[in-house]
């Protein structure tokens, strides 16, 4: 049987495991802090050598590995990381003047199949573990040697909500006060619109929401994101007004603002009538053109017209454009790009690597 990785481990776990390999439970605190520091090594670890051993015999003590690093000219680095079965994710770290922001993953591809995202094209291969999760930003700060990540997007590959255990399992590390310490309104977990997760969510650990919505209407929701079949606007308008937010501009709703789709004066009408009530604010974010897919961004002077109305109207509305896109930030896109370079199966992509950087750690 393999052993267990160290990083799914909870305080309640390490404290139930310490206990029965006839140690006190204050020993548990010990472990978890230094691993949250970074620390793979349990011999740095201040605890007795007989369980320094013990601890390196039990667990998988190494992290997932960087497979490639795609700097851009913006600042931001895209990340491939490979895990111990041999699957691939992706993260983006973003620094900026007063923040260090890091896009994160929750599955290995997607099963939302929204029709403007990359990932959804792979097609769902598996969940990510509460500690494959937690160790994207433990790689992250050793990337950034003197700095650390001081807020966590769920924006990376996969839809939070459908692997919601582990998800909600590592939030509440990342935001204990005994483990990453992150502040709650820093933490955001992006969703399609999974209504009962999302309810569940506000009740386990209630960090920042945005919504993926990118139109008002539901006809056309449903032809973008099949969740608003089963989930439609006017059921996930209920779960947000009741979900208890955390920042001052309250919910994120994520627009991605595609040419002749949803981009018109009457798009921006619905949208301040579906947003009356509740507190929101709208992410207008042109969109990110790949190559096979027919959509375009909207014209400079649409997003103009469609938040002047958003704005005039006490909505704030502040455009976003995508960090990397030189380096296909947009999560998915790297992965897909890569095969229809290669021609090959997104399950086998990166055995060729010539032409971007490697890593040499």
């Amino acid at each position: 049987m393999e052993r267990p990785f160290y990083l799914d481990m909870t305080l309640d776990s390490w404290t139930q495991w310490v206990k029965a390999q006839g140690f006190g439970a204050f020993v548990a605190k010990q472990i978890f802090e230094w691993i949250l520091k970074g620390v793979q090594d349990p011999q740095r670890f201040n605890i007795s050598k007989d369980l320094k051993k013990i601890l390196v015999d039990s667990f998988l003590w190494v992290l997932p590995t960087i497979d490639t690093r795609l700097k851009s000219s913006d600042g931001s680095t895209k990340y491939l990381l490979k895990l111990f079965d041999g699957k691939f994710i992706e993260m983006v770290l973003m620094p900026s003047m007063d923040r260090v922001t890091l896009c994160i993953s929750s599955q290995v591809g997607c099963r939302m199949n929204c029709s403007f995202c990359q990932t959804g094209k792979m097609g769902l291969m598996r969940n990510l573990t509460s500690g494959e999760i937690l160790s994207q930003i433990l790689i992250a700060n050793q990337e950034l040697q003197d700095a650390k990540v001081t807020n966590i997007v769920f924006m990376g590959m996969g839809e939070p909500l459908d692997n919601f255990h582990e998800v909600v399992k590592a939030l509440k590390i990342m935001t204990d006060p005994q483990g990453l310490q992150l502040s709650k309104h820093k933490v955001t977990v992006s969703t399609s619109g999974l209504v009962p997760e999302i309810a569940a969510l506000g009740k386990e650990v209630a960090v920042s929401l945005a919504i993926s919505f990118h139109t008002p209407f539901d006809e056309e929701r449903s032809s973008m994101m099949p969740v608003n079949k089963t989930y439609p606007l006017d059921v996930l308008k209920k779960a947000l007004l009741e979900y208890p937010v955390q920042t001052r501009h309250g919910i994120t709703l994520e627009y991605v603002m595609i040419k002749d789709k949803n981009d018109s004066l009457r798009h921006a009408k619905a949208l301040v009538k579906f947003a009356h009530g509740l507190k929101v604010k709208v992410n207008l974010i042109p969109l990110n053109p790949h190559p096979g897919s027919p959509m375009e961004p909207a014209l400079a002077e649409n997003l103009a017209t469609f938040q002047a109305y958003l704005e005039e109207r006490s909505i704030s509305a502040p455009v976003r454009y995508s960090r990397g896109q030189d380096v296909s930030a947009a999560c998915g896109q790297l992965a897909v790009k890569r095969k229809n370079e290669l021609g090959v199966d997104p399950r086998l992509l990166w055995r060729d690597r010539r032409s971007v950087e490697r890593s040499t750690k």
